[in-house]
């Protein structure tokens, strides 16, 4: 009703108007044909008859009764005068006009069917009392008077046409323009009561993408099989993976020929060139593509060391056994897709909130500490100790604002990575807090899903967090390692432990516990020694890459050795603007 009632409101100046010329139009016919006593005299009685159509024309019963008295008044003026010349007729165009607009309102129940009667019942009104007096107007005049009516009958009809098409035309620019909001309405609905009925597990991705995986493994021949899907820079994620040994899957479609044919084409593709960069020797690959109406979602990517595994019975078992399970894949990506841009968007508003409001405030009664503290005189000296103290707290209140738009406003960059933004933000939070910051990065080319490339940059934001207000700690060693589809966040602090932890520090810990359970990943605190805390999270532990030497643990004699190298190795750099491994 909206819609319509904008319709309405455009409608009601053109109507009135509309009615004004063709009233002023038959005043004058008739003043120059009938003369002026008769012309107002029914003119009057017309203005009558039109003032309900006019002051109250959404009425469900003065409007339309109003039409019928505008057609009725005009019939029997042209009786009353003699019928030729037919000096009212020109205003049936007003009242069928109206009554056609009406009509066209795209509205259901009984009087909607009422209005729908109205144009063809004002035409008949007007038909029937005008034929019905041809035999009263003279038998040399009965033709021209006959024309006449026809005439006036025809135009006030296609007047009726006219308005009813324009009301509908206008209807549906309306609602077309509006269509994408309410099928995008209809659809969240819909995925909020699937997301509510259906079992967690079923809308998370990387649940799925298992799944797809456990049952490709099962395949035949298969030593190693994978699920990868598309993300932003034409690049591919890992998902999911099974294999006896870790695989460092190709991620580029653009430099390995069976991806990109299988991605573009929609078609499996076999052949013999591998799909990982550390696989060696001769193998049998094989890409099945995850098809969803139309829509590459992701690839399956299998492998076998016997290079002849791959024939045409086996093509068919793996696309049989993936057969359904791009459209529950697609749906959980979506789905994912959707929680991530509202939780972006919600950080955003928040962020905006609080810098234009409490923070400005705080801002504001700073000030005015301030200035309590300029005009107070001099044997004032414990009021002014009580205001040095509150202007303190408002100082202490102004930072941590600040600490949390900067948290709010963090995200993983699609340039530069999750270490990346990980040690921006432990290099912004130690120098604000006074923190000598150690930095241990470690991330190849390859990248992580989005969302969970957020998670994890949470929840080394609230470790970090809780090191700078709850930990008093003095040193804090940061270590991220991202090479997909394991991964490794440590944050280590040398503060007063768990035990000194605050209650909100603990709620911080039940946080990131969530998180990292909701990214399937496993998180780990302990206490550090001598004293500190450790908090790491870790995503797909059996897939670690083998590595040369393991780092030095965070506080020890290696790395204070390394620290210690670093710093002299590079005397022109500043502690905590280092890179790299090291001190930062």
């Amino acid at each position: 009703m909206g819609d319509e009632a904008v319709l309405e409101r455009q409608w009601r100046l053109p109507a009135v108007a509309l009615r004004g010329v063709l009233f002023a139009l038959v005043a004058v016919f008739g003043w120059a044909s009938v003369g002026l006593a008769d012309a107002a005299t029914w003119c009057g009685i017309l203005a009558l008859a039109a003032l309900p159509g006019v002051v109250l024309p959404r009425h469900r019963l003065l409007a339309p009764a109003g039409r019928v008295a505008e057609v009725a008044v005009v019939v029997l003026g042209t009786l009353a005068t003699g019928g030729l010349p037919a000096w009212m007729l020109p205003y049936l165009i007003a009242p069928f006009a109206t009554a056609a607009f009406d009509a066209a309102e795209q509205d259901e129940g009984r009087h909607a069917r009422l209005r729908s009667w109205g144009p063809p019942a004002l035409v008949a009104i007007a038909a029937i009392g005008l034929v019905a007096q041809t035999p009263r107007v003279p038998a040399f005049d009965r033709g021209t008077y006959a024309t006449t009516v026809a005439a006036a009958l025809a135009f006030g009809l296609a007047s009726a046409v006219g308005a009813w098409w324009l009301r509908r035309s206008r209807s549906s620019d309306l609602h077309h323009s509006q269509l994408p909001y309410a099928e995008a309405a209809a659809l969240l609905t819909q995925l909020r009561v699937v997301a509510r009925q259906l079992p967690g597990s079923t809308l998370d991705p990387g649940g799925i993408a298992t799944e797809i995986v456990d049952t490709a493994a099962r395949i035949p021949g298969v030593e190693r099989a994978a699920v990868l899907s598309a993300a932003s820079g034409r690049r591919l994620v890992v998902l999911a993976q099974h294999a006896d040994e870790r695989v460092d899957w190709e991620t580029s479609p653009q430099l390995n020929s069976l991806l990109a044919d299988a991605w573009a084409g929609q078609k499996p593709q076999a052949g013999q060139v591998p799909l990982s960069r550390s696989t060696q020797g001769p193998v049998a690959s094989l890409v099945i593509p995850l098809v969803a109406e139309g829509r590459t979602v992701g690839l399956v990517a299998i492998e076998s060391d016997d290079p002849a595994a791959f024939g045409p019975e086996a093509i068919t078992a793996a696309e049989d056994r993936t057969k359904g399970a791009a459209l529950r894949l697609e749906t959980a990506l979506l789905f994912e897709d959707v929680r991530s841009m509202a939780t972006t968007e919600e950080r955003q508003r928040l962020a905006r909130e609080i810098h234009d409001g409490i923070a400005q405030e705080l801002a504001m009664l700073g000030y005015g500490i301030d200035n309590a503290m300029a005009i107070l005189p001099p044997e004032a000296g414990e009021a002014k100790g009580e205001l040095e103290d509150l202007r303190s707290e408002v100082t202490r209140l102004v930072t941590e604002l600040r600490f949390s738009l900067f948290e709010l406003r963090s995200n993983v960059d699609r340039q530069g990575g999750l270490a990346s933004a990980i040690a921006d933000y432990a290099r912004t939070v130690g120098a604000s807090a006074g923190l000598r910051v150690h930095l241990s990065l470690d991330e190849g080319g390859a990248r992580l899903p989005a969302s969970t490339e957020a998670e994890l940059l949470r929840i080394a934001q609230e470790a970090i967090t809780n090191a700078r207000k709850h930990a008093r700690a003095e040193n804090l060693w940061v270590t991220c390692e991202v090479d997909p589809p394991y991964t490794r966040i440590e944050v280590t602090d040398d503060g007063q432990g768990l035990s000194g932890e605050a209650s909100e520090g603990r709620y911080g810990l039940a946080i990131m516990s969530e998180r990292a359970e909701r990214i399937r990943g496993s998180l780990e605190i302990r206490p550090h020694q001598p004293h500190g805390t450790t908090v790491a999270v870790v995503l797909n532990a059996g897939t670690r890459p083998t590595r040369r030497a393991e780092p030095p643990r965070p506080g020890s004699a290696a790395w204070a050795a390394a620290d210690r190298a670093a710093r002299t190795e590079q005397p022109a750099r500043r502690p905590d603007h280092g890179g790299g491994r090291g001190s930062q």
